[in-house]
């Protein structure tokens, strides 16, 4: 009896754990080497894309992306065929280098193939944006890109300061997405912080009745936020119909006060 009450408490123990592991978010990334470039010395951009859980510093592979590229004054640039696999924690990640040359907002952009998450028995595909400033002429990060569904901002998405408070506006297919939640988390690299419980890893936002958020930045470094929509039956696996998560998904990066 003694035994069975053993192993019943281990099996509660790795149930609990994978419960917890769980619990934090999936986002798509695209990491710039920096999010603002005002000297021509530091206009050679190194961009990093990848799929994972960014508090637990826990990776997925990426499939080379289905787009990737750049709005810079509403022209379009495609970038997908300058990827570069890459790899972290043995999984498939991307990247790519980006001569910036001209002044105006940079807006990176990535359209991931649909992942397969077997634990939520869904497709997740995250439309993934990051805005870079350029040479000072603040054009463009107001303005949304026309992808599925994507963040605008509302407070000028580069140049943050930690406790600022970041406002934004979630589309889907072009209009205002009332009532969609939205999740934050921190980028925690390679899991140097630790949240008190699992609770506090991925902050929990409604929008309102516009599609908009705010949410006060509590630390330096980057952070993601993704506005979460579900397309019932959006997908088939093995012959039948299954959910589809679609994310708009934006990062930010807040610099310590000083």
């Amino acid at each position: 009896m003694y035994m069975k009450d053993i192993v019943s408490s281990f099996l509660f123990l790795f149930l609990f754990i994978g419960l917890v592991n769980n619990a934090y978010a999936h986002f798509g990334v695209i990491m710039p080497s920096t999010d603002v470039v005002d000297k021509k010395e530091g206009a050679h951009l190194i961009l990093q894309l990848q799929f994972m859980h960014p508090y637990d510093y826990e990776f997925m592979d990426l499939e080379r992306p289905e787009q990737f590229g750049v709005v810079v004054e509403g022209k379009r640039y495609e970038l997908t065929k300058d990827l570069e696999p890459h790899a972290i924690q043995s999984h498939k990640t991307w990247q790519a280098s980006y001569d910036i040359k001209m002044p105006g907002d940079h807006i990176f952009f990535m359209v991931p193939k649909p992942y397969w998450e077997p634990a939520e028995g869904s497709y997740i595909q995250h439309f993934t944006k990051v805005i870079v400033s350029s040479f000072g002429l603040e054009t463009g990060w107001d303005r949304p890109i026309g992808l599925k569904t994507e963040i605008v901002p509302l407070t000028r998405p580069y140049g943050v300061w930690r406790g600022n408070l970041f406002c934004g506006q979630v589309l889907l297919d072009g209009k205002a997405a009332p009532h969609t939640m939205v999740e934050v988390e921190f980028y925690n690299k390679k899991g140097q912080l630790h949240a008190p419980s699992a609770v506090f890893a991925t902050q929990t936002l409604v929008t309102d009745n516009n599609g908009c958020f705010c949410y006060a930045i509590p630390r330096a470094g980057w952070w993601g936020f993704a506005g979460l929509n579900t397309i019932s039956g959006g997908m088939k696996r093995n012959g039948r119909p299954v959910d589809l998560e679609l994310g708009a998904v934006i990062w930010v990066h807040a610099a310590e006060v000083e």
